[in-house]
């Protein structure tokens, strides 16, 4: 199959052979595609090795043989967001979520779109952690493992007083007690689940649950393997916070931070 003028994000490039890289990308028309870019390590071919860096937007022409995809030319877009620090890793995060849990050659036009608003959120300095909940809930959604935000999974309405944790298969399950489900004042609050519904900036107190109740949905749906990109943002948390608040990965400092630990 001949693929023309496909508009797609660059997830992850690696070298291959000598002179090759194999690209993921996620394309507005048909979802993940793995990109085999051939004789790219030339003078002459910079263009198209920059165009061929992770977070940027691009639009390719190439021929599906099988599972793989030779790619034949490909032109950025726009500039790829500059990011430094704890952005640059949120960035990485993004790629990597996406490259582990969305299917490859399945059109997932929701997913495209919701990529494209947090790339650009991260671009124009938007809080971290607002940011990468709101891809992770459009992400769950698209995917078809989201909720129903707006109530239990019972179908009872949430209560913005109450605490809830996130589970993979049933949606949100009120806390009522520590027993069976570890801190209750760490689950997430039901003011905070509403906002996350109603795509409305969570107080700061309730980011931290968020963030917490998203990780357990994720970790379901990413099997025993984590992601690289929270063992390394845990540690920059870890390094970012005074020797005396330096409490390990679920630290006060830690659940400020973009993706968490």
């Amino acid at each position: 199959m001949r693929l023309t003028a496909e508009a797609a994000f660059v997830l992850h490039t690696r070298p291959w052979r000598e002179t090759s890289l194999l690209v993921e990308v996620l394309s507005e028309r048909h979802g993940r595609l793995g990109l085999v870019a051939r004789g790219v390590q030339g003078p002459k071919r910079q263009a198209l090795r920059a165009a061929l860096q992770p977070l940027q937007w691009i639009r390719f022409d190439g021929v599906q043989a099988g599972e793989m995809v030779r790619l034949n030319t490909a032109e950025a877009l726009d500039v790829a967001p500059r990011l430094v620090g704890e952005a640059m890793l949120s960035g990485f995060y993004l790629n990597e979520l996406t490259l582990r849990l969305a299917p490859r050659q399945d059109p997932a036009p929701e997913l495209y779109d919701a990529y494209a608003r947090a790339r650009v959120r991260l671009g124009a300095g938007e809080p971290l952690a607002w940011t990468l909940r709101r891809y992770e809930r459009d992400l769950l959604d698209a995917l078809g493992s989201g909720f129903d935000w707006h109530h239990d999974g019972d179908g009872t309405s949430i209560d913005p007083a109450a605490r809830y944790r996130l589970d993979p298969e049933h949606g949100a399950r009120r806390v009522l007690s520590d027993r069976g489900h570890g801190d209750r004042s760490r689950a997430a609050t039901g003011r905070g689940l509403l906002a996350l519904a109603d795509d409305r900036l969570p107080e700061a107190e309730d980011l931290p649950g968020l963030r917490r109740a998203m990780r357990e949905v994720l970790v379901h749906h990413l099997g025993a393997r984590g992601l690289k990109s929270w063992d390394m943002l845990a540690e920059l948390s870890r390094m970012s916070r005074p020797p005396a608040d330096r409490s390990g990965p679920d630290g006060a400092g830690a659940d400020q931070a973009g993706a968490g630990d």
